[in-house]
């Protein structure tokens, strides 16, 4: 295995890329999809399963960790890998979305951000440098600039002001980071739903040479079509040598018309936030089980699945385990979801290497649109 951090384009459809990182805790398959360990762990799930389910990465939340248990305290343990027992790569946010969004009080000046803790009101503050340090204690291998995200709609006066901060905040984690062998920092592409401050953005990010490029403030209450332009107009101007990640991006089908734009990896909530609330992600679309349709239905979710989630336990159980909010329906959905997801990643790596990417991810969405089986 590599010392360095490298990443390499493999083979290339339209815009659509199939790629490789390698680095010393192993190999990330691209285009990728990182299931979310926001404290350590993947809810509802072993790490085992995760990796098991043919995931390369996680990532872990710096904003969730910091606060508890604490980013000293997981150093002392050995840092992230050995605390969760997860020696694959690893890709810490910079806490940044979470200030933002959870933290109460925040104050955000050109230093940093100075905020509440929303679980106990104790008084923090992240600065670039700070938050760089943070990632480096939990010993994390892809590290995120510390950025300002603001929510869509906004005024363009507030959109541009939070990107100039964050490309100074990008120059000073740079800076923080230093060089550091077989890990890698990515700063964060701003500029809200304005096309000319996503290409200043982007220019100015590339004139940092860093190691990885995000693409941040979207999937944040806009509607697709304005995320998937904001891509068309950020992703040219972004070096094809080094990877592309979508942040916080999202449903199947934002997966696979960012692949079309030149993404090579995502992160969300989605598929462990809905297993922990009854939906299943499937080939035929997306299925309810909290739905009478269910109660008597022997059927599995899907007989063709390899996952044991989706193939061996039937639907009428399923139906019952969320009814009766028995925990293992959670981890049942959430086991069948993350499989659903890994399965379309390796999907679409496969059509890519084919030169079929455009038709496979078409005979996809007509799975999704002839929907589920009808009811028994």
């Amino acid at each position: 295995m590599t010392e360095n951090f490298e990443f390499r384009v493999l083979a290339s459809d339209g815009a659509a890329r199939r790629g490789e990182i390698t680095m010393p805790r192993g190999t990330i398959r691209t285009p990728a999809f990182m299931p979310v360990g926001t404290g350590g762990t993947v809810k509802a799930m072993y790490l085992d399963q995760v990796r098991d389910l043919g995931s390369d990465i996680i990532l872990g939340n710096t904003y969730h960790l910091m606060l508890r248990p604490g980013a000293e305290r997981v150093a002392r343990l050995g840092g992230l890998h050995e605390f969760a027992r997860w020696p694959h790569p690893i890709l810490t946010d910079s806490g940044g979305f979470q200030v933002m969004s959870l933290a109460q009080l925040r104050k955000i000046t050109e230093q940093g951000v100075k905020f509440r803790s929303h679980i106990d009101g104790t008084v923090y503050e992240m600065s670039p440098e700070r938050s760089i340090e943070i990632q480096g204690l939990l010993d994390s291998d892809i590290q995120m600039q510390l950025d300002e995200c603001t929510a869509l709609p906004a005024e363009h006066k507030a959109i541009e002001k939070a990107m100039e901060l964050s490309l100074r905040w990008a120059e000073r984690c740079k800076t923080a980071f230093g060089t550091q062998p077989g890990k890698a920092m990515f700063g964060i592409v701003q500029g809200g739903d304005v096309p000319a401050l996503r290409e200043r953005s982007a220019l100015a990010l590339r004139d940092l040479d860093l190691k990885g490029y995000a693409v941040g403030g979207l999937a944040v209450g806009e509607p697709q079509q304005v995320m998937l332009d904001m891509l068309e107009v950020t992703n040219p101007l972004l070096p094809e040598t080094k990877p592309r990640y979508l942040m916080g991006v999202g449903t199947p089908d934002d997966i696979l018309k960012s692949v079309a734009r030149g993404i090579d990896m995502f992160d969300c909530v989605m598929p462990t936030r809905a297993g922990r609330h009854g939906l299943a992600y499937t080939r035929r679309g997306k299925i309810n089980l909290k739905n009478a349709r269910h109660a008597e239905d022997h059927r599995p979710l899907d007989e063709e699945s390899d996952c044991p989630a989706a193939r061996d336990y039937s639907r009428a159980y399923l139906h019952h385990l969320v009814k009766s909010g028995e925990s293992l329906a959670g981890m049942l959905l959430t086991w069948n979801n993350l499989a659903y997801y890994q399965s379309l990643m390796a999907d679409i790596r496969s059509a890519i290497e084919a030169g079929r990417f455009a038709d496979r991810a078409g005979e996809i969405t007509e799975n999704w649109a002839r929907g589920d089986l009808p009811a028994l």
